[in-house]
């Protein structure tokens, strides 16, 4: 999980592996549920909202981040606030 956490862009990954939520920003938060899902290795990732209540540099950072992941895992990512 530590390696998904270093892929997803989260700083002291190992670190904050250990973290409670409420210890880690709201990026931080999306980016450690990008992680997650990661893991499997899904062919498809819905994201119901993913940048709902973040500010918009961090909007943009986290929708860079899935644009990275779709090109290099083939990833299908299906977004919608209407999901």
């Amino acid at each position: 999980m530590v390696y998904e956490l270093e892929r997803v862009g989260i700083p002291h990954a190992g670190d904050k592996y250990h973290e409670y939520p409420f210890n880690l920003s709201g990026g931080q938060r999306q980016r450690v549920m990008i992680a997650m899902a990661m893991v499997c290795e899904p062919e498809i990732l819905i994201a119901d909202e993913p940048t709902t209540a973040l500010d918009v540099t961090i909007q943009a950072q986290i929708l860079e981040l899935m644009k990275e992941l779709q090109q290099k895992k083939g990833l299908l990512f299906c977004l919608s606030p209407m999901i």
